[in-house]
């Protein structure tokens, strides 16, 4: 019985403990890539923004509440821009969210300091 008490005792302590750190958690690169996935034929080949792109940039926007997470959204999103290379149409980019009237506190660039957004 003493150890079941201590057990129980440790289970809520470690609850207590770790519940900040998940309500902080940012935004997962892997979320960020799922959103912004039916964009990727627009950014590269230009043409109309699909609608499923224009749901994706709309969800990540409502999913990033905290600066911790606008800032990691942002590196998520240079990383892609990254891995994408010249294929990536930079302005197609920075005019993404005007297109799916989103409004960001930041520009879509590789020049964008993510440390910076707030």
């Amino acid at each position: 019985m003493e150890g079941l008490l201590k057990l129980s005792t440790l289970v809520i302590v470690c609850m207590l403990v770790s519940a900040p750190m998940a309500s902080e958690a940012a935004i997962s690169c892997g979320a960020v890539a799922s959103n912004l996935g039916q964009c990727i034929n627009y950014l590269t080949r230009g043409g109309f923004v699909p609608r499923g792109c224009c749901s994706g940039v709309r969800r990540l926007n409502s999913m990033a509440r905290t600066t911790r997470d606008r800032q990691q959204a942002c590196r998520c999103i240079q990383g892609a821009a990254r891995a994408l290379g010249s294929r990536l149409n930079p302005g197609r980019a920075a005019r993404l969210p005007g297109a799916c009237r989103v409004r960001i506190a930041y520009p879509i660039s590789a020049r964008t300091n993510c440390n910076t957004v707030r």
